[in-house]
């Protein structure tokens, strides 16, 4: 396996990491050697023995994130980069930063989850702000993971929406929410509806060809 050795005048102790291609990575604290670094890396095969197999027996479809991933966020491609910083890391994608552990050879969980929480914060607001804007009544914004849609209007006044509507334009991610709220009127996609979706998003069928572009990013 390949060995890639990195000193850190910052931090304290030995820490190895296993990339998503497969590195070894080791950061080797101040005063520490490449010989007690290639040392610390035989003690711990048993645990890079364990993340190979983890790592084999991902879903192919299920491609790690690491240094350099480049994913979406509000519509823009953005590259994750990690900052390491005494026994801390972060890793940074666009404006945003978010914890990570150094050992962590997959970063997707610790991304997911910012994003996630941008989503859960940026919808419920917007929603709200257009509801109000275009005298909807709203009676919960609910962000989820739904895997065929971007989100959905119930009777009850619950306007579901998809978390990755973070990741696509502001615009496209305003048409969503349109969407959703024109139901309150009509609970179906008659014609009246989309008079409706057309009178609050004239713009509306670009935003439709951007989805039908991106489908793949419901999955």
């Amino acid at each position: 396996m390949p060995i890639r050795l990195v000193r850190n005048p910052r931090a304290r102790r030995y820490i190895l990491r296993l990339t998503a291609d497969r590195i070894a990575r080791v950061t080797i604290p101040r005063g520490g050697s490449a010989a007690e670094a290639l040392r610390f890396v035989d003690r711990q095969k048993g645990w890079l023995e364990k993340q190979l197999q983890r790592s084999a027996e991902r879903p192919s479809g299920s491609i790690p994130w690491g240094q350099g991933t480049e994913i979406l966020l509000r519509g823009e491609p953005v590259k994750l980069e990690v900052v390491e910083s005494g026994t801390r890391a972060v890793v940074r994608f666009g404006t945003i930063e978010a914890e990570v552990s150094l050992e962590t050879a997959d970063l997707r969980p610790q991304v997911l989850r910012e994003l996630w929480r941008l989503a859960v914060s940026e919808l419920t607001r917007r929603t709200l702000e257009l509801a109000g804007q275009n005298g909807f009544v709203v009676n919960r914004v609910s962000v989820r993971n739904q895997r065929s849609r971007w989100g959905s209007c119930s009777r009850r006044g619950t306007i579901s929406l998809n978390w990755r509507l973070i990741q696509v334009p502001e615009y496209v991610r305003d048409y969503i929410i349109l969407h959703e709220l024109a139901h309150r009127r009509e609970m179906n996609h008659s014609r009246r509806f989309w008079r409706v979706v057309e009178d609050l998003c004239p713009d509306y069928q670009r935003a439709e060809e951007y989805l039908q572009k991106h489908s793949g990013l419901l999955r």
